[in-house]
C-alpha cells in the first residue's frame, strides 16, 4: 500500500486501519535504517582513528569520546531490537494494543514513541512500581 506523502494517522479513523499500520511500519523501518547507518558510520570512524596519541590529555579525551560513543551505540542497538519487536507486532496484529490490558495505546502515544507496548495508564503503573522497588 502506498500512502499519500502528507498522510498522518488521526483519532477519527478506524484504529490500526491498514493505513495506520502502513504508516507506523514505514516510520519504524526508517528509524531502524537511520540507527543502523549511524552505527556503521561510527564503526568506520573508530577503525580509522589513530589510537596512539602522544599527549596524555589528548589520549584521555579520545578514550572518553570512544566510551561515550560506544554507550550511545549500545543504547541504539537495544533500540533496534525494540523496533524489530514492534515490527513483529505489526505482522502478528498486536501492534498498537497494550500488552497488559489489551486496550488501544493511542495514535498520539505511538507517534511520540512507535515502540510503545503499554498504554499510558499501564506505563504509569509500571513506573510507580519501579520507583517503589528502587526506594526500598
Amino acid at each position: 500500500m502506498t500512502l499519500p506523502k502528507d498522510y498522518r494517522p488521526n483519532e477519527g479513523e478506524r484504529y490500526m486501519s491498514p493505513e495506520q499500520l502502513e504508516y507506523f511500519r514505514g516510520a519504524l523501518l526508517k528509524w531502524r535504517e537511520e540507527l543502523q547507518r549511524d552505527s556503521a558510520e561510527t564503526l568506520h570512524h573508530m577503525q580509522e582513528e589513530t589510537p596512539n596519541e602522544s599527549d596524555l590529555t589528548d589520549r584521555a579525551t579520545q578514550e572518553t569520546d570512544r566510551t561515550i560513543e560506544l554507550r550511545t551505540r549500545e543504547r541504539e542497538r537495544k533500540l533496534i531490537f525494540k523496533i524489530n519487536q514492534a515490527l513483529e507486532r505489526l505482522d502478528n496484529g498486536t501492534y498498537g494494543f497494550c500488552e497488559e490490558t489489551g486496550v488501544p495505546i493511542g495514535v498520539a502515544r505511538l507517534e511520540a514513541r512507535p515502540i510503545a507496548t503499554l498504554c499510558v495508564e499501564a506505563q504509569e503503573r509500571h513506573e510507580r512500581l519501579e520507583k517503589t522497588h528502587r526506594e526500598e
